[in-house]
Order: structure tokens, then C-alpha cells, then sequence
């Protein structure tokens, strides 16, 4: 089923459609491009994130084609997804929405846990994805992560989100000895002050997606297509950092890899407006090597 809903804009028309796969309704959002020079542009989030995380990125990208983001289950306000359900199942998600919508090419950007499921859709399904762009992302859960899961559990177990809000700011944040980052205290106030106003449904969303990975992995072997893959995060990430998306980056024979300057594993809302005009130039087939905001290219 497919609920559409146009919502009048300044410049374009925003379409939102719920769809249903296999039992589970989700939503999708397509913010149309005048005149795209390229395939639809995909935009997967972290698990925190949904489909109004990325306004202000949008207005930028549909220079370059439509832009897609997507609740997928378990995230926003679509239904709630159990951790049984893989990343395997999330990116056949992914592939009934693109169908539905009729595109059988697109772009795809995925940022942290969105870059996970990214990375299996390209594997899943190589003839869809003509470029792909990774942010934040990392082939194995890291042991902090498992411990922090843990506490997370205990924190909440005790009543004690304000706890559990520190945490993620710590973990997701660098701290103030690793360099200079980009409105670093205010993206702290901001995650935290996100998480303390989750819903109870929001948070429970937020522990599944943890266990989601504990249970299934990050990453299964298999074969990758060769397309052009661009992987960064940035210089000063604690969470994903530089040396694991150098890992990511070798999986494919055409990828490159980068540091955003002045940032951390925020990198994509810390530096909006460059980190925009990076993947319109990377999705378009432009010349990005002359913008002045990351590290030398590598490979």
C-alpha cells in the first residue's frame, strides 16, 4: 500500500509515501530535482537519524537529482523492527522501496549504521547502485561499543537516561584534547538534548538497532561491484575512526578515501554546507579534489 502526500514547497514539491514490506510499514521521502544530471540520490542515516535529518543537505543535492530518504523499519515513525530481522532484510527494505517508487538506478550515501546497510544493498543488489558514498562507517563492532551497549541497559534498566545521553556524547563526540572540531559544544547540547526527548519508542528503536549489530555483524564477506565508492569521516572521529574507514575504502577498487578537516564523526552536520557539496559533485560526476575542507585524496 502507498499512501502519497504532497506537501507544497517554495521551489519543488515534497512527496512522502508509506509502504508496507513484508508486514512491517515504513516511509519514504522524495524531494524532487528541477533538473537532475544524475540517477535519484539515496540518503541512509545513522540509527538515530530518520528521513528529516538532512532539510538543509537536500537543498543542495537536488541540484544534482532527486533526493530519496527513507525510514526504513525500525526507524522514525515507521514500525518497529525486532533485531532477528538482519541487515539482509533492511537492505531488501530498501530495494521495495526503490521498485515502488520505479527507480532501478540510484546514488546511495550511507552515514554510520546507515552505512551498513548501505554496504550490504550494494552487495545484494550491484546493478543498482551506480556510486557509493560511506560516512563514519566501520566493517566490525568495536568492543567499546559492546560494552557500551551494556551499560546502556543498566542505565536504563535504572531509570537513568541523563546517564545514558552522557554516554553517547562522549562516545560520539571527540574530546577537547584531540583537536579542533567544529561546533563541537554545540552538537554536544544537541545529542544530547535529542536523546533526553526520545520517545519511549524512539529509545527502544535505538537499542535494537545496537543489538541488531551484535546479533548479525556490520559486514559479510561477499562480492562488491566495481563502481566508483567515495568513504570519509572525519579527522578527528573516535567513534569510526580514519584508520577502519581506510578498511572500508580497500573493498573496493575504485574507492578513495578522506578526513573531513575540523570535525569528528558528526562530520556530515558540523560542515553541512561542504559536506553537501561534496557528494553533489561526487554523485554527479564532477571534479571534487579542489575543494579545500579535507585531506588529500587517497587511492
Amino acid at each position: 500500500m502507498s499512501i502519497d502526500t504532497t506537501k507544497a514547497c517554495t521551489d519543488f514539491q515534497i512527496t512522502e509515501h508509506l509502504f508496507s514490506f513484508q508486514g512491517f510499514e515504513y516511509y519514504v521521502r522524495v524531494v524532487p530535482s528541477r533538473e537532475p544530471v544524475t540517477v535519484p540520490i539515496v540518503m541512509l542515516g545513522g540509527s538515530s537519524q530518520d528521513r528529516y535529518t538532512w532539510p538543509r543537505h537536500e537543498e543542495r543535492l537536488i541540484r544534482a537529482g532527486t533526493v530519496i530518504t527513507v525510514d526504513l523499519p525500525g526507524y522514525g515513525n515507521s514500525d518497529f523492527l525486532p533485531s532477528e530481522f538482519g541487515l539482509d532484510f533492511l537492505a531488501d527494505a530498501l530495494h521495495h522501496a526503490l521498485d515502488s517508487l520505479g527507480h532501478s538506478a540510484v546514488n546511495l550515501m550511507g552515514a554510520c549504521y546507515g552505512g551498513a546497510v548501505a554496504l550490504r544493498f550494494t552487495q545484494r543488489y550491484p546493478a543498482a547502485v551506480r556510486r557509493l558514498c560511506l560516512a563514519g562507517m566501520i566493517l566490525e563492532v568495536p568492543e567499546y561499543y559492546v560494552k557500551a551497549v551494556s551499560r546502556w541497559t543498566d542505565l536504563l534498566g535504572r531509570g537513568d537516561r541523563a546517564g545514558v545521553a552522557r554516554d553517547l556524547v562522549d562516545l560520539f563526540t571527540s574530546p577537547p584534547t584531540a583537536g579542533t572540531v567544529r561546533k563541537h559544544k554545540v552538537m554536544s547540547r544537541i545529542l544530547f538534548k535529542q536523546f533526553m526527548d526520545r520517545t519511549d519508542q524512539g529509545v527502544r528503536m535505538d537499542l535494537e538497532h545496537s543489538a541488531r549489530l551484535l546479533r548479525h555483524g556490520m559486514y559479510a564477506e561477499g562480492t562488491l561491484p566495481d563502481i566508483p565508492c567515495l568513504v570519509f569521516t572525519g579527522e578527528h572521529d573516535i567513534l569510526t575512526p580514519p584508520h577502519q574507514g581506510r578498511k572500508v575504502a580497500a573493498l573496493f577498487p575504485q574507492a578513495q578515501f578522506t578526513t573531513i578537516k575540523e570535525t569528528d564523526h558528526l562530520c556530515g552536520l558540523e560542515r553541512v554546507e561542504e559536506t553537501a557539496e561534496l557528494w553533489a559533485r561526487f554523485f554527479s560526476d564532477q571534479p571534487y579534489d579542489d575543494l579545500g575542507f579535507f585531506h588529500p585524496l587517497e587511492g
